[in-house]
Order: structure tokens, then C-alpha cells, then sequence
């Protein structure tokens, strides 16, 4: 078999439609990234403490779930977004920093909604030390803070 004939089943045509097809085809859907100011309100500062239920290390944004219990006893379950997974990695955070069941302090800022879902900055564990959760370049607050987690 010669040269020629190896390529001859790929045509300037065929190579024109499936260029064609590939800008018309749909794009994959990307996970959407925000910027703090659309889901979360930096006017309404909120201090959660209470049990972690679930740790979600997902990406664009790491999630954990805590019951924090009001002072008339009435349990309400809250989502709070930290950080990328790597950049928490980075920061200090293992998978099981915030194991299920571990008492934390959750300092962030609530929904824009109302909804018992926070924005997180800061993570504050059971033996002093204090995780930051932050996102950064989101135009969160604090936004330009040091990734130590130090303020």
C-alpha cells in the first residue's frame, strides 16, 4: 500500500464537516463559577457552631454540612461552600479535618436568598486552630488575605 492511498479516506470535505461539526456541537457542560456577590451578602456576617454531618470535596467548591442547634433547640441543617479542594489542601486542610461528627465554628456570610447556606472564611476546630475556607478572587470579603489562613 502506498502513501497516497493511506490517506485517501480522509477527504478535504470529510475533514471540513468534521471541523464543522465539532464549533456546532453543543459544549460540554462546565460547572459554574460565581462570584461571591451572587449568591452571598457580605452585609449579613454569620457565626454557625454546631455538628458537621457531611464533607463534600468537590470541585469548583468543597461543601460541609453542619446541625447547628438555636437557643430554643430547633436543629436547622446548613450548607457552607469553602474553597477549591486543592487550595484547601494548600491551605493546611486533609480530607478529614472536618470529619463528620466534629464540633466547628463557621464563620462566613449568609445567602443572598435567606436560605441557611453561608459562604465560608474561616473554620475554627475543636483543639483552637482556625482553617480558612475562603475562595479567593471571588470578591469575597477579606478577599486579599493571606492563604496561611492568618488575618
Amino acid at each position: 500500500m502506498n502513501m497516497k492511498q493511506s490517506h485517501s479516506r480522509l477527504t478535504l470535505p470529510g475533514l471540513a464537516a468534521a471541523v464543522a461539526l465539532a464549533f456546532l456541537a453543543p459544549p460540554e457542560p462546565a460547572a459554574a463559577h460565581h462570584a461571591f456577590a451572587a449568591e452571598f451578602d457580605a452585609t449579613k456576617p454569620v457565626r454557625l457552631r454546631g455538628k458537621v454531618t457531611k464533607v463534600e470535596w468537590v470541585n469548583p467548591h468543597a461543601w460541609i454540612h453542619i446541625n447547628v442547634t438555636d437557643e430554643d433547640g430547633t436543629v436547622t441543617a446548613w450548607m457552607v461552600e469553602c474553597g477549591p479542594p486543592g487550595a484547601l489542601v494548600r491551605r493546611g486542610w486533609k480530607k478529614n479535618s472536618v470529619a463528620p461528627g466534629t464540633e466547628v465554628l463557621v464563620e462566613g456570610y449568609q445567602a443572598i436568598d435567606g436560605a441557611p447556606r453561608a459562604n465560608g472564611r474561616d473554620v475554627t476546630l475543636p483543639d483552637g486552630r482556625r482553617l480558612f475556607a475562603g475562595s479567593s478572587g471571588t470578591g469575597a470579603p477579606y478577599d486579599d488575605r493571606e492563604s496561611s489562613g492568618q488575618p
